[in-house]
C-alpha cells in the first residue's frame, strides 16, 4: 500500500515539474506520429499478399525479428518499413569501429570528434537504408501478386520512399533524445514491441476459449510469464558495485572538495540484448540456405537448425554457445576498463586497496569477466526458454525473450531519467529504494 501511494505521489509530482511534463508530452507526440506513419502503405504494393506471406511463414527468422522491431510495418509494407533499424545498425558499426580503429576512438573522447562521428553515423544510415530498401523491393517483387507493376521504376520508387522513411524515423529518434525523455531510438523500438503485446494476449485467450489451450496450460503459461518478467527486471538492474574513494582536494580560491565515497556500478548484463540478436542473425543462415536450395543435404541441415522442428536440440545448444560468446565479445567492445581507470585517476579517485592506473584497470577487468558469465547464461536461458515452452507444452508462446529484455531495459532507463528530473526538483521519485545518496553528487559510473 505504501509503495502504491509513493508511486501515485511520484506521478502527481510530474505535473508539478513543467519541464518534465513538457518532455513527456513531446515524447508521446513523437511516438504517435511514428505509429501513424507506420500504417501508411507504400504505393504499388498489395498489403494482403504481404500479410499472407508472413502468416504462412509464421513471421520467423530474420524477417520476423525485423518485423517485431518495427511494430509490424514490414508485413504491412509501409513507408516506415525499415524503422529505426538502419540507424541502429550504423550506430553499432561505428561503436565497433571505435573499439578497433584508434582514430575513431580518439574522436569519441572530445566533443567535436563525437559530433563528426555522429555525422558519419547519419551518412552510413543513408547507405544502409538504401541497400535495405533495394533488397526489400526485390523481395516484395518476388512474392506472387504482391506488386501490381514490378520493374525498375518500382524498385527506384521503393528505395526513395523507404530511405526517406528511415531518415525521418532517425530524425524523430534524435528529437526525442534531445527534447524528450529517454533514448529516442530505444523508445521507438520499445513502442513498436509493446503495441504487439495486446494482440498476442488476445490471441492466447482466443486459443483458450476455443479449447486449443487448457486452463492448466494457461495457468502455467501465466506463472512462467510472471516469473520471466520478474527475473528479467531483477537481472537488468543487478550490478556489481566497485567502491571508489574520492579524497579531499583544494579546488582553488580556498575552496575545498569534501572527500566522498562513491561506486562504479558494473551491470551483469552489460551487453544488453545485442548478443541474442547477433546469435539469431547467425542461426537463421542455415534455414535461409535450406529454403532457397534444392539440395536435399542443405535442406536436412536447415531442418536440424529449425527451432520448431522434430529435433531442435542442436539449435538450442548452438544458439546458447553463440549467445555466450557474443556476450563476451560485445562486452569487450563497449566496456573499456582502461578508460574508466584513467578517468578515475584524473579525478583523484581510487579503489581502496588497489593502485591507481593499470592495476585499477586490471582489477575492473577481472570483475567484469567474472560477472559476464552469469549474465551470458541468463541471456541464453531467456532467449531459448520461450521456444522450449512452445515445444514442450505444444502451445504458441507469444512473448520472446529478446522483446522482453528490450522492453524492460528501456522502461527502466526511461524511469531512471524521470527519477533524476524529480530528484533535481527535490521530489520523491519512482524508485525510492534504489536511491543512493552521496555528498556532492550521485554516483552514476565514471
Amino acid at each position: 500500500m505504501a509503495q502504491t501511494n509513493a508511486a501515485a505521489q511520484a506521478v502527481a509530482n510530474i505535473y508539478k515539474t513543467p519541464e518534465l511534463w513538457q518532455k513527456i508530452t513531446f515524447t508521446l507526440l513523437c511516438l504517435v506520429i511514428y505509429r501513424t506513419g507506420a500504417h501508411v502503405t507504400a504505393p504499388g504494393i498489395d498489403v494482403t499478399a504481404m500479410m499472407d506471406f508472413f502468416a504462412a511463414n509464421g513471421g520467423g527468422g530474420l524477417l520476423g525479428l525485423y518485423n517485431l522491431f518495427v511494430g509490424g510495418s514490414l508485413e504491412r509494407a509501409t513507408v516506415l518499413s525499415l524503422g529505426i533499424m538502419p540507424y541502429i545498425s550504423a550506430s553499432i558499426f561505428m561503436q565497433i569501429a571505435g573499439a578497433v580503429v584508434p582514430t575513431i576512438d580518439k574522436m569519441n573522447k572530445d566533443e567535436e570528434g563525437r559530433k563528426k562521428v555522429t555525422q558519419w553515423t547519419r551518412y552510413l544510415t543513408v547507405v544502409l537504408a538504401a541497400v535495405q530498401a533495394y533488397g526489400f523491393a526485390l523481395f516484395v517483387a518476388s512474392l506472387p501478386n504482391a506488386v501490381s507493376r514490378p520493374g525498375a521504376w518500382f524498385t527506384i520508387q521503393m528505395m526513395l520512399f523507404l530511405t526517406t522513411g528511415a531518415l525521418f524515423v532517425m530524425w524523430l529518434g534524435e528529437q526525442i533524445t534531445e527534447r524528450g525523455i529517454g533514448n529516442g531510438a530505444s523508445l521507438l523500438i520499445f513502442f513498436s514491441i509493446v503495441q504487439g503485446f495486446w494482440p498476442a494476449i488476445f490471441n492466447t485467450f482466443s486459443l483458450f476459449s476455443t479449447g486449443a489451450i487448457s486452463i492448466f496450460k494457461l495457468l502455467i503459461l501465466t506463472a512462467l510469464m510472471v516469473a520471466i518478467v520478474a527475473s528479467v527486471v531483477a537481472v537488468t538492474v543487478a550490478a556489481r558495485r566497485i567502491v571508489i574513494q574520492i579524497p579531499q582536494r583544494t579546488m582553488g580560491r580556498g575552496r575545498q572538495r569534501e572527500a566522498s565515497r562513491n561506486f562504479i556500478p558494473l551491470r551483469i548484463t552489460t551487453a544488453g540484448v545485442m548478443p541474442i540478436i547477433f546469435a539469431q542473425s547467425v542461426m537463421i543462415v542455415p534455414g535461409a540456405f535450406g529454403t532457397f536450395s534444392s539440395n536435399p543435404r542443405m535442406q536436412e541441415i536447415a531442418e536440424m537448425f529449425n527451432p520448431m522442428g522434430a529435433n531442435p536440440w542442436l539449435y538450442y545448444v548452438v544458439s546458447a554457445i553463440l549467445i555466450i560468446l557474443f556476450t563476451y565479445f560485445y562486452t569487450s567492445i563497449i566496456f573499456n576498463p582502461v578508460d574508466i581507470a584513467e578517468n578515475l585517476k584524473k579525478q583523484g579517485g581510487f579503489v581502496p586497496g588497489i593502485k591507481p592506473g593499470a592495476k585499477t584497470a586490471e582489477y575492473i577487468e577481472q570483475v567484469i569477466e567474472r560477472i559476464t558469465m552469469p549474465g551470458a547464461v541468463f541471456l541464453a536461458v531467456i532467449a531459448l526458454l520461450p521456444m522450449l515452452i512452445a515445444n514442450f507444452m505444444n502451445i504458441p508462446f507469444l512473448f520472446g525473450g529478446t522483446s522482453l529484455l528490450i522492453v524492460v531495459g528501456v522502461a527502466l532507463d526511461t524511469m531512471s531519467q524521470m527519477q533524476q528530473h524529480l530528484l533535481l526538483r527535490k521530489y520523491d521519485g519512482f524508485m525510492k529504494k534504489g536511491r543512493v545518496r552521496f555528498r556532492g553528487r550521485q554516483a552514476s559510473g565514471i
